[in-house]
């Protein structure tokens, strides 16, 4: 999978294709990166931290991926106890046949783990994480029908569908398989310590020289790290007992069982698991940087100007002085609140005439709101004051509701740009009080518009 922070980026991207209203406004943060220091995927990085500023995108990543991780935890459980308990139950008896404990402990999960080295050595397990996507999909993990939620849900899908996903399929299938054998590891450490039992083998076919041999063999590596192994003596003595056998011969094949499982079961299964979390790693997503989307950011970052003598400055948009007339007005404030409830005297001061009347209509914030006002517009001829807080970014949402007031205004639209705690209004004033970055998007944005600007 991507990194963490790979996974954030990739999901500012995915939204703002999208035409998400992110907490922070993108434009900005790139600019302002573009001065800054670092390799081009810090900055792409940084950026995208910086446009999740309240951190809701990177909560719901990561929610989804602490659920993932929970699921493999409690599976992991689930299997380490039913591990303990099926070998609990297999012991009961006093006098333990010790091959069928051995075939039974060992036989399936020899098989199994033979069939997937089979399987990685062939490469046909290229598309197995296909069932895994869709037995673990982020979608049942959480739900939501925002867009941020159905992109993250997105991004995780196309993760799990990626091919190195095998090797993270093959690491969790070993870790189920550790936790089972685990278990039964202290199933038997534990019977072993609170019961006394006796070891036998019984077969029709095989001689005692045959199970002679073969009990060397599988004693050979578990021998080789210190556990005891049954001699010739005591695997002879060891058939057919129904009787209780000396201690000292039921610790050597107890130590057999347990060495056995150990370097026959847990430790080939703990390879292969390292062995598919170093694939895994290095077959790791990485971040795409080439796609037009990051290739447009990074050669905006690079451009640099070439000759300082033949640059010329471009003046910036500046919208229109306002022009305030004698019809009647309608006041409104655009989103956001602000301490004085005159605010717009200020702005009427430019008018030395009289003026019919002046209505407050408070603030536009939602579509009934915006609704609301259009509705009355339509039906009264009125000059609009926009009260516009220093908050207030020029971004999609607020210029449409722009567009539509100035749309409706029989006798057009003015606009004021204010600051919480200050009310002039010259041009001069403005920029003290309004951010300048921010105030010059206005300009822009007002200037496009034709739309007048209080100003002295």
């Amino acid at each position: 999978m991507l990194s963490p922070q790979d996974q954030l980026t990739e999901l500012v991207r995915t939204l703002e294709t999208e035409q998400h209203v992110f907490a922070t406004d993108p434009l900005l943060v790139t600019e302002k990166l573009q001065v800054e220091e670092g390799t081009v995927l810090q900055k792409l990085h940084r950026r995208a931290s910086r446009i999740d500023s309240n951190g809701a995108l990177a909560g719901v990543l990561g929610k989804i991926e602490g659920r993932l991780k929970g699921i493999m935890v409690i599976m992991s459980v689930i299997w380490c106890v039913s591990g303990f308990f099926g070998l609990f139950t297999l012991l009961q008896a006093n006098v333990v046949n010790f091959f069928y404990v051995l075939v039974c402990l060992l036989g399936f999960h020899t098989i199994m783990l033979v069939g997937w080295l089979v399987m990685t050595l062939i490469n046909q397990s290229k598309h197995s994480s296909n069932w895994f996507a869709s037995f673990v999909s982020p979608s049942y993990l959480i739900r939501g029908k925002d867009d941020v939620t159905q992109a993250a849900v997105s991004l995780y899908e196309q993760q799990l569908q990626h091919s190195g996903m095998r090797w993270y399929l093959g690491r969790f299938s070993h870790q189920l398989w550790l936790a089972t054998l685990t278990g039964m590891l202290l199933a038997i450490i534990f019977l072993l310590i609170v019961r006394q039992y006796s070891f036998s083998w019984e077969s029709t076919l095989l001689s005692d020289q045959a199970l002679i041999t073969l009990t060397r063999v599988l004693g050979w590596l578990p021998s080789m790290v210190g556990f005891d192994v049954p001699n010739d003596a005591a695997i002879v003595q060891s058939r057919l007992v129904t009787d209780t056998l000396p201690l000292a011969i039921a610790r050597q094949w107890a130590g057999l069982l347990i060495g056995s499982l150990l370097m026959y079961g847990i430790v080939p299964r703990a390879l292969a698991w390292a062995f598919c979390a170093l694939m895994f790693r290095s077959k790791k997503m990485r971040l795409d940087i080439k796609i037009a989307y990051y290739q447009k950011i990074i050669n905006f970052w690079q451009r640099q100007v070439i000759d300082v003598d033949d640059f010329v400055a471009v003046a910036a948009p500046i919208a229109p002085k306002a022009v305030v007339s004698s019809a009647a007005k309608l006041v409104a404030l655009l989103e956001y609140p602000t301490d004085n409830p005159l605010w717009w005297q200020a702005g009427l001061n430019y008018y030395d005439g009289p003026i019919e009347a002046v209505e407050d209509f408070g603030i536009i914030d939602d579509r009934e709101d915006l609704a609301r006002l259009t509705t009355h517009l339509d039906q009264h001829p009125l000059q609009v004051l926009l009260g516009i807080h220093d908050k207030a970014l020029p971004d999609r949402g607020a210029l449409r509701k722009l567009d539509q007031i100035a749309a409706h205004a029989q006798h057009g639209v003015i606009v004021q740009l204010l600051n919480n705690q200050t009310l002039e209004t010259n041009a001069d004033a403005s920029r003290s009080t309004f951010n300048n970055v921010r105030y010059q998007q206005w300009q822009t944005a007002l200037a496009a518009r034709k739309i007048g600007l209080v100003a002295g």
